[in-house]
């Protein structure tokens, strides 16, 4: 078994389809096929069910995947401490984010990063707060740079940035009218908000609590998976939310949302990695400059 037949097969597990994973891998489709089949030759048990056109993962299989993601995250976690030694000539970095931060503020870190860094090279992948802490538990990240709270005792939390909230109508709404500009009736009002486990609606619970009202009793009208989606339902006249600065700043000079004056906690954002894990300089270097230090 090599370091290539895992790390084929775990393209291959992911997608569920050889020929997309054969693609992105850069492989050809008869070598990908032939990876996979050597393994489950050597060992006399299959790995995936062919169904039809599809292939499904077995049973045997979804318990290999866990320990091949395992295996292949120690080796990068080695090779990591190599290309440490060797300084910042080269090497990789693989950062999670949540939608807000890796969207909108860390675009210009990476930028920073690799304007001094040239030789290490940076994947980002997106997701909600939860997904980002996952991966950064599961060594699937070396980073993560989230705006929610995250209570596990495996990870290492470090505040690196503050995020200025602001309350947000069409310019046309009604609530967006009137010198008050009707503060008092956002418990009536329609929300919409992003999905259970992002760090903007865990903010935004918190917020519509300290203007009055019962986050339990919220008016839903819409709830969407990106912070882009919540932006144009709310310019369209779908309802009011509560979304970071950084989302809304075009859209506020351009005047199609309004941002209502009231009083809301900042949140911030927090950098995550595994405590038992080596932390690299690379690593230490991209907190560095995330954090204002560098």
């Amino acid at each position: 078994m090599t370091l290539e037949q895992l790390r084929i097969f775990v393209a291959v597990a992911e997608r569920e389809h050889v020929t997309q994973a054969a693609k992105d891998l850069n492989l050809t489709q008869s070598g990908t096929s032939a990876a996979v089949s050597a393994l489950e030759t050597r060992y006399a048990i299959k790995l995936f069910d062919r169904v039809g056109r599809r292939i499904m993962l077995t049973q045997a299989g979804r318990l290999f995947l866990a320990e091949a993601k395992s295996v292949l995250a120690r080796a990068a976690g080695a090779e990591k401490v190599l290309a440490d030694l060797a300084g910042l000539e080269r090497g990789s970095l693989a950062i999670g984010a949540s939608q807000t931060a890796g969207n909108y503020w860390l675009p210009s870190i990476i930028h920073a990063y690799q304007a001094r860094f040239s030789g290490i090279s940076v994947a980002l992948k997106i997701g909600n707060t939860q997904s980002v802490a996952s991966d950064v538990a599961a060594g699937t990240a070396d980073l993560g740079f989230i705006e929610g709270d995250i209570d596990d005792p495996a990870l290492s939390v470090t505040p690196v940035a503050d995020d200025e909230m602001v309350l947000v109508v069409a310019a046309g709404h009604p609530l967006a009218k009137g010198p008050a500009r009707g503060i008092s009736r956002l418990a009536d009002a329609r929300w919409v908000v992003r999905e259970e486990g992002s760090g903007t609606r865990a903010i935004l619970e918190t917020a519509v609590a300290k203007l009055g009202v019962d986050r339990r009793k919220l008016n839903i009208a819409l709830e969407l998976p990106s912070n882009e989606a919540i932006r144009g339902a709310v310019e369209a006249g779908s309802g009011v939310t509560i979304i970071s600065k950084l989302v809304v700043a075009s859209s506020l000079k351009a005047k199609t949302l309004v941002a209502i004056d009231v009083q809301l906690p900042k949140r911030r954002f927090f950098a995550l990695r595994h405590k038992e894990r080596y932390f690299t300089r690379a690593e230490r270097e991209f907190i560095a400059i995330a954090s204002g230090k560098t």
